[in-house]
């Protein structure tokens, strides 16, 4: 158990850098826009500032799309390193977009063109690290703990956001003694080292990767079965792991079966599972979070502790998911998951038509963000790990994560301009998407607790 605990925890640095490239735009965003917003050259659009806030899931679906070729030739210990020297370039690339080329501090085209090249980067990390980091974990887990670790995951990238909440609050208070000043130091300075303190979870991962060994399963399709069978016995035991290796070869005859062999119904399924994820609106609130609080009312620096307070209760709703995820299975869950979320939207959006924001909303958006990370935002990420049959597991999942990152940049994308045209409006949108996922799992979900990755097979081929 030490030993797989320990593999664990080196992938999970993967989700967290997930969530903390994902979400260190959120503090710097504001600052950006002041920041582009200035130069003399080029008019700086909200068009434009929601595309640079959301470059970066351009990246992510290049990573999620790709993720499948990469994982299935290369394996998926050195993908994770991939994403990881992605993360690290991105980080510094994102601080320094000048890169000792273009004039520093000078916005201008180039410059913003830069910036999201670098951003982009490290959306590709993303795409990555999120296909393969469930995956990894998947493949090593035994099936009676597989939803809990797969979990774990979920949680590194919450925690990741929380971390990045809470150093983005360190870097723009201790940036001057006044809110002007704070101000003016975020736009020359701030942004830039909000994104350069991501090298170091990034460097970590680079060099933790090197000491995990690869899955048994990609090990057994790759046709070393002696390694497969010593990392099972370590995990497992040996009795346990000589069963497991069996199972798997098994499972694994017909290495060459294509995407479709099981129907398209499978890859639907889990392209539709990511499409609701991100559909609901979620990450809209993750990252414009500072802003939103704002609109509610906060001051500026009161936003950023109560974006930190809305991470830290997104750690321990994240928990419930993990601590249950294995014990009530994966669709009551999702299931309860989309009725909060749409009981949070749908009062957001009342809040928001009647003017009365005020403490109620902020309760609402909790409401909002626990419903999900208590279900979909982990929950999701398990089924999309386990899901697909071994054979097809790494094509679908990059299908299905592919499918992610294009719901996530377009949601993200359209959020400034759909709030200008309504913001109650926009959370009614996403209210009717948590009623249709809600729906959507009831009806089409199957349910996988205790079933062991070998019996995705026989149970779409019954399907």
């Amino acid at each position: 158990m030490g030993y797989l605990v320990s593999i664990v925890l080196v992938t999970i640095i993967g989700g967290l850098l997930f969530g903390y490239d994902t979400a260190v735009v959120s503090g710097a965003e504001q600052a950006l826009d002041m920041f582009f917003a200035s130069s003399k050259g080029f008019v700086y659009t909200s068009l434009l500032h929601g595309f640079t806030v959301s470059s970066a899931l351009i990246g992510c679906v290049i990573g999620g799309a790709v993720s499948g070729f990469v994982s299935g030739h290369l394996g998926r210990k050195k993908s994770l390193l991939i994403a990881g020297i992605l993360f690290l370039c991105s980080a510094i690339g994102s601080s320094y977009p000048e890169s000792g080329l273009l004039p520093y501090g000078e916005p201008s085209a180039a410059l913003l063109a830069a910036f999201n090249f670098y951003r982009i980067l490290g959306g590709v990390g993303v795409g990555l690290a999120s296909a393969v980091c469930p995956m990894y974990i998947s493949e090593i887990s035994p099936k009676d703990i597989r939803g809990t670790l797969v979990s774990c995951n979920q949680f590194a990238i919450i925690f990741g956001m929380l971390l990045v909440y809470f150093v983005n609050y360190i870097i723009r208070v201790n940036l001057g003694d006044t809110a002007e000043a704070i101000r003016a130091a975020m736009v020359e300075i701030g942004w830039r080292k909000m994104f350069f303190s991501e090298t170091i979870p990034a460097a970590a991962l680079c060099i933790l990767v090197l000491f995990i060994p690869e899955t048994p399963r990609y090990q057994v399709l790759s046709g070393n079965c002696e390694s497969a069978l010593k990392t099972l016995v370590r995990i497992n035991g040996k009795e346990e792991g000589a069963s497991v290796l069996e199972e798997i070869k098994a499972s694994v005859h017909e290495k060459r079966e294509s995407l479709l062999t099981y129907g398209a119904g499978v890859i639907a399924i889990g392209a539709l599972l990511s499409f609701f994820q991100q559909a609901i609106g979620i990450n809209v609130v993750l990252y414009y979070a500072p802003r939103i609080f704002e609109t509610l009312g906060s001051s500026s620096d009161a936003s950023m502790v109560q974006t930190v307070v809305m991470g830290v209760v997104n750690i321990i709703f994240t928990l419930v998911a993990i601590f249950t995820v294995d014990r009530f299975g994966r669709k009551p869950l999702l299931i309860v998951g989309s009725i909060g979320m749409m009981t949070g939207m749908v009062a957001l959006a009342v809040f928001s038509f009647m003017d009365a924001i005020g403490i109620g909303a902020l309760v609402f958006i909790i409401i909002y963000t626990a419903s999900f990370m208590m279900s979909w935002g982990p929950v999701c990420w398990v089924l999309i790990s386990e899901i697909f049959p071994n054979t097809i597991r790494s094509q679908a999942v990059a299908v299905a994560v592919a499918v992610q990152w294009v719901s996530n940049f377009l949601v993200s994308a359209t959020f400034p301009s759909l709030s200008s045209w309504s913001v109650g409006g926009t959370y009614l949108i996403y209210a009717a998407m948590s009623l249709l996922s809600m729906i959507f799992v009831y009806r089409f979900v199957p349910e996988t607790k205790g079933k062991s990755l070998e019996d995705m097979s026989s149970l779409w081929k019954r399907r």
